[in-house]
């Protein structure tokens, strides 16, 4: 897992620092936004349109790897890294997605960029989600990749995998990648215990967001892996609640949705982020321009 801190932005209001405190850190340089109650971090490559881009549980912003770089050879993207992860120090609250949320929409507010494309990827799919849901204004399009909308929708084994995740696995995890980079930019290291507990309790609860994304107006692309955590029939599910799936798309492509679905041959849930193959079938959507309202 690499990043890259080519074409990173810097507001002169904000104070210029990395996760040592110092500007031009090895790991990416950065800044932090005070925002929602957080001291969040972020980094923006490349110009054009601006996309947010969201990471996946227990990562970063830097474990996009190419597809990272792909992205900001047409966009302006910011990266942050959500509460408790990366170099954003956690806070007491719970870590859910709906809340994170509330932080994604303040720092769009906080850039004034006016409406940015998501792409959220796993836990990131879900803040996305909630993100275009409750601030429809700030977005204009939307990515929710390898994000299940309902719990049952997991295959069971991967269900009790979940569950064992909280404090009292901190120290057999300490030899995965993943705590690697958390230890390699934390803040705090010493919190490991308190993300895996925190990211243990969020994922126990029940929940079905099907009513919520029949929600969404904004033109959502689904994206899937076809050996994702959960079977391709749940991104169709959620593509057809989105409109797609109900007729023919028309020789000109007038009955097409106003949404996308890809299924990634070969994906898996944990490939997906730093895949290739992920910015290939993003970019176009984004780039396709919106269709005009009635």
């Amino acid at each position: 897992m690499s990043s890259t801190s080519r074409g990173v932005t810097v507001p002169e209001d904000e104070t210029e620092r990395d996760a040592q405190g110092e500007w031009g850190g090895k790991k990416g340089v950065g800044t932090y936004a005070d925002v929602n109650g957080i001291k969040l971090y972020y980094e923006i490559h490349g110009t054009g349109r601006p996309l947010v881009l969201l990471h996946g549980g227990l990562a970063s912003g830097a474990t996009f790897g190419p597809n990272l770089s792909a992205l900001a050879e047409g966009h302006q993207v910011i990266v942050p890294d959500l509460q408790g992860h990366g170099r954003t120090a956690d806070i007491d609250r719970p870590l859910t997605p709906e809340l994170m949320a509330g932080d994604i929409a303040a720092l769009i507010k906080h850039l004034k960029v006016g409406q940015v494309d998501l792409v959220g990827y796993s836990l990131g799919g879900g803040v996305a989600f909630f993100t275009a849901l409750r601030h429809p204004e700030l977005v204009r399009k939307l990515v929710i990749v390898s994000t299940n909308l309902r719990r049952n929708a997991i295959y069971p084994e991967m269900l009790g995998q979940q569950e064992q995740v909280g404090p009292q696995a901190a120290e057999a995890m300490k030899q995965t990648p993943m705590y690697q980079l958390y230890a390699s930019v934390a803040p705090r290291p010493e919190d490991w215990p308190r993300l895996l507990g925190k990211l243990g309790e969020a994922m126990k609860g029940d929940f079905d967001y099907s009513k919520e994304l029949a929600q969404i107006k904004v033109p959502t692309m689904i994206v899937a892996g076809d050996s994702d955590m959960f079977p391709p029939a749940h991104a169709v599910e959620m593509f057809g609640l989105l409109g797609g799936g109900k007729r023919d798309g028309g020789w000109d492509g007038s009955g097409r949705p106003n949404a996308r679905l890809a299924i990634l041959p070969g994906m898996t849930h944990y490939a997906m982020g730093s895949a290739p193959a992920l910015a290939a079938a993003v970019i176009p959507f984004l780039d396709e321009p919106a269709p005009k309202g009635p």
